[in-house]
C-alpha cells in the first residue's frame, strides 16, 4: 500500500506515518511549514509550486488529509483563512486524489455536532455552531460527494507524542517536567473524548487495510470534561505548582461556540473491530513517564 499523509509533521499525521511505515507500507508524510524527518515538502493552497513533491507522479493508493486550522477561536474571526485551510485545500486535495485514482481519509471533529446530546454516534445530526465546525462539515462532505469509498474519521481532544508538543496533555506535561507553575482556566462543561493519536493511526490503519469507507467516529475509554483531564495528568505529578481555576463556557467567553457534551460513542468501529483495545490519558502517562 502506498500512502501520501498531508500534514505528516503534526500530531495525527506524523504517528499515521509512523505506524504505517512500521506495518511495512510505503508512506511519504508532506509538511508546509514545520519540516520533520522523513517528511517532504507540499502547499495544499499552491498545488502548482515547484518545490511541491510530485504526488500525482508518485501514484499512491490513498491520500490522506491531516492538515487543517484547528485553533477555533482564530477560526471565527478569519473567517476566509479559516475556508482556505480547511474547505479550498479539501478541494484541491479531492483533485490530486482524482488524478491518482487514490482512496481519500479525511480528519474531522465532533464539533460537526452542536453538543447538546453527546457523546454521539456516526448517523446523529449534524449541526456545527462555529466557523471552524461550518468548515469541517462542509470539507468532510465535500470528499464523501466527490470521491467514491472516501474514509472519514471523526475525532476530538487528541493528543499524544509529537515533535512540538502543542496538545493540551503534552502541555501539562512539559510544564510540569520542568517545575513550572500552571495556571489553567478551564470549562467543566465541556465533556469530549480524549484520544491518543496513536490509536487514531491505528484504528485508520486497519479500516484502510480493510478497504473500508464511510463515517467513522474513533474515541478513547475516557470520557471527561477538560477540568477532569487536567486533573486526571497533574495527578501523576504530586509536587507540582498550579492553579486550576474551574470555569463554565459562558463565562469564558471565547470567540467561538462550543459544544458542550460533545465526544463519540465508537460502537460502529468496536462492533467491527471488537479485538482492538484503545489506550486512555492513564495508559498513555504510564507509558511515558515509566
Amino acid at each position: 500500500m502506498k500512502v501520501f499523509i498531508v500534514g505528516a509533521s503534526g500530531l495525527v499525521g506524523n504517528n499515521c506515518m509512523k505506524h504505517f511505515s512500521e506495518q511495512g507500507w510505503d508512506v511519504k508524510g508532506s509538511y508546509f511549514s514545520y519540516e520533520q524527518p522523513g517528511t517532504v515538502f507540499y502547499s495544499t493552497l499552491d498545488t502548482v509550486n515547484s518545490k511541491n513533491f510530485d504526488i500525482v507522479g508518485w501514484k499512491p493508493d490513498v491520500i490522506v488529509h491531516c492538515g487543517a486550522m484547528t485553533h477555533v477561536d482564530y477560526c471565527e474571526t478569519h473567517e476566509d483563512e479559516s475556508y482556505q485551510q480547511t474547505v479550498q485545500s479539501t478541494i484541491n486535495l479531492i483533485e490530486v486524489a482524482k488524478q491518482c485514482k487514490a482512496r481519500f481519509v479525511y480528519i474531522s471533529t465532533d464539533y460537526v455536532f452542536d453538543g447538546k446530546s453527546g457523546p454521539y454516534r456516526e448517523d446523529a445530526p449534524v449541526n456545527p455552531l462555529s466557523v471552524y465546525a461550518r468548515h469541517k462539515l462542509e470539507a468532510e462532505q465535500l470528499a464523501i460527494k466527490e470521491l467514491d469509498k472516501t474514509l472519514v474519521l471523526r475525532v476530538t481532544n487528541v493528543y499524544g507524542n509529537e515533535a512540538r508538543g502543542k496538545n493540551f496533555v503534552a502541555r501539562i506535561v512539559d510544564q510540569c517536567l520542568n517545575k513550572q507553575k500552571l495556571t489553567l482556566k478551564l470549562p467543566y462543561d465541556q465533556y469530549a473524548s480524549p484520544t491518543n493519536a496513536w490509536d487514531i493511526a491505528r484504528a485508520m490503519y486497519v479500516l484502510l487495510r480493510d478497504s473500508k469507507h464511510g463515517i467513522y467516529h474513533v474515541g478513547s475509554t475516557d470520557y471527561m470534561n477538560r477540568v477532569e483531564l487536567a486533573l486526571k495528568v497533574l495527578s501523576y505529578f504530586p509536587h507540582a505548582e498550579y492553579d486550576l481555576i474551574p470555569m463554565s463556557t459562558a463565562e469564558l467567553q471565547q470567540p467561538a461556540a462550543r459544544p458542550l457534551l460533545g465526544g463519540f460513542v465508537k460502537s460502529k468501529f468496536s462492533n467491527e473491530y471488537p479485538e482492538m483495545l484503545f489506550g486512555n490519558v492513564d495508559s498513555y502517562l504510564q507509558e511515558i513517564l515509566g
